[in-house]
């Protein structure tokens, strides 16, 4: 018997320098590690101890024998990738991080940001060193996309805050939540509190079409729906069309795949999740009944991981439909398809999109249509949106979409573009326009190609909106390490103030400020509405809200 690794796994990597025979693929130091969906067990070396299964932060490890119907296709999508690479075990020792030695005394940072990149960093110093960390957020709540951007039925995947609750316990590590830099404190002021400021802000606005008519009511981000159902405070007053019986979402990556999901599946099975209140009220007058999704390039190419695709097979009272048309491949793809060394989970993304091109379908069932080698060309309507013109694509052989001049048009008064998510400008720090990402080197904030003495970024800010949930704790190990580097140097200025005089400082400044008390009120007061309702938590969705509930 072996275990096996499922849907929910984040790339974090913990499991792989727990497992005592080395069976876990691809491990950080792999080139593919960078682009895996996942990571996988090898079935033939694992000795069943289940010391991965401890490590798991997101609940993804699962004994074979214990595999539910809709997982059991994991045992072999695991085998399968160690066909295609070959365990070659190496056991050799891991290199100690360096820590600091005692005499430079006790290293203080600012951490901007309380999501997933934020909080691998805090870990990763207060592992490494004698530390005091101050963590900040424009937010009253931490966690950042874990708990606004992970759909509510993922439920696994947002136990890695759990993970960071338990790290984040004792008083090396401070919150300073609801707390705006730029209004309440400034960069300069962070220095002169700090040897250290680690930006992981993330990329908070999106991707343009860039099209006629994408301002129209009825034309949103996807990156607005996904916060208004997980009950951002900003986006809580919003409001979406739902009366149409069509949606139509630009990009098929996993956001647009959440967003399919949620605006198809039973609203009673969302009432078992933390989706905020006033979605799951307006889900449940909702007219959709069917949910287009356009890609630009093929099923090949296609943005969303096979795990999540694949995961769309177990949806109840929902047809996954793809046009037989659709899978007919140009000789780039089918080269690609062809050859015998093609990576497990491209093949896979084929199968599985033939598989739901012959399904059955039950005409009571609600829809989710895929779509590719489709490029908008318009979103129609005059005062609101009526519908989306799009171009067929064909692939160059460097694989890019082209658009031809056949059209087409789709009936639909809700578009939803799901393209990517962009960085904003950081006040104080240079931002590469381009890229929408503030330049670094391991981490270092760069100016004019030299460093910044004491700034450094961390996540998505640094290295684009790419990867998933555990892809930073790689990510923030370089960041951390290169701060802990420049520490040691003596490249750090001392900070002229310190814990006492900066929470004075904010406490003047944001008579609101949410600290590590008041957030475990916040907590506190979520889950037990949510004992009450037979839910993980009932969010509050308002920042005077939240800020009531910090109260007590």
């Amino acid at each position: 018997m072996a275990y096996v690794i499922t849907q929910r796994c984040c790339n974090d990597a913990s499991c792989v320098t727990e497992c005592p025979v080395d069976c876990i693929r691809p491990t950080p130091d792999q080139p593919e590690f960078a682009t895996a969906e996942m990571l996988y067990i090898d079935p033939d070396t694992c000795i069943d101890c289940g010391a991965c299964v401890d490590a798991c932060p997101v609940d993804a490890i699962f004994s074979e024998d214990d595999l539910l119907a809709s997982l059991g296709r994991y045992r072999e999508i695991n085998a399968d990738y160690f066909r295609r690479h070959p365990l070659e075990t190496n056991f050799d020792p891991l290199a100690t991080p360096v820590r600091p030695p005692k005499s430079l005394g006790t290293l203080r940072v600012a951490i901007v940001g309380a999501g997933p990149a934020a909080c691998y960093a805090a870990d990763e110093l207060l592992r490494r060193s004698d530390v005091e960390v101050e963590m900040f957020d424009r937010l009253p709540t931490p966690w950042g996309l874990v708990r606004a951007g992970v759909a509510p039925d993922h439920a696994g995947t947002k136990n890695v805050a759990t993970m960071f609750e338990s790290a984040f316990r004792r008083d090396t590590l401070q919150y300073y939540l609801n707390v705006e830099i730029g209004e309440h404190i400034d960069h300069r002021e962070l220095l002169e509190h700090h040897h250290a400021v680690i930006y992981a802000v993330g990329a908070s606005s999106d991707r343009k079409l860039g099209v006629p008519g994408e301002d129209l009511p009825g034309s949103h981000s996807a990156t607005e729906f996904v916060a208004w159902y997980n009950g951002h405070p900003d986006f809580a007053e919003r409001e979406f069309d739902l009366s149409g019986e069509r949606a139509v979402i630009v990009g098929n990556g996993n956001v647009a795949l959440d967003v399919a999901r949620v605006l198809t599946v039973d609203p009673d099975e969302l009432a078992k999740t933390d989706i905020a209140d006033h979605a799951l009220d307006a889900l449940r007058r909702s007219n959709i009944r069917e949910v287009v999704i356009l890609g630009r390039r093929g099923p090949l190419q296609a943005a969303y991981s096979s795990p999540e695709f694949l995961a769309l097979t177990h949806l109840k009272g929902v047809d996954v439909v793809v046009d037989p048309a659709d899978l007919e491949l140009d000789e780039h793809s089918r080269a690609i398809l062809d050859d015998p060394n093609i990576e497990p989970s491209l093949r896979l993304k084929y199968q599985l999109a033939q598989e739901y091109s012959t399904g059955r379908r039950d005409p009571a069932n609600k829809r989710i249509v895929f779509r590719y080698l489709a490029t908008p060309t318009e979103v129609l309507g005059d005062d609101h949106v009526t519908g989306i013109e799009f171009a067929h694509n064909e692939l160059t052989a460097d694989l890019v979409a082209t658009p031809t001049d056949r059209t087409e048009r789709l009936d639909t008064g809700l578009v939803l573009r799901s393209i990517g998510y962009r960085g904003v400008p950081v006040p104080g720090l240079p931002f590469d326009e381009r890229r929408g990402v503030v330049p670094s080197e391991h981490g270092r904030v760069l100016a004019d190609t030299q460093p910044l003495p004491g700034v450094y970024v961390a996540g998505w800010i640094k290295r684009g909106p790419r990867g998933v949930i555990g892809s930073n704790r790689i990510d923030a190990e370089e960041t951390v390490e290169a701060l802990i580097a420049d520490f040691i140097a003596g490249r750090l200025t001392t900070p002229t103030g310190d814990r006492a005089a900066l929470r004075a400082l904010l406490t003047e400044r944001q008579p609101d400020l949410v600290d590590r008390a008041a957030w475990k009120t916040i907590d506190q007061a979520e889950k037990a509405a949510g004992k009450a309702a037979g839910r993980p938590r009932v969010k509050f969705t308002t920042r005077a809200d939240l800020l009531k509930a910090a109260k007590g």
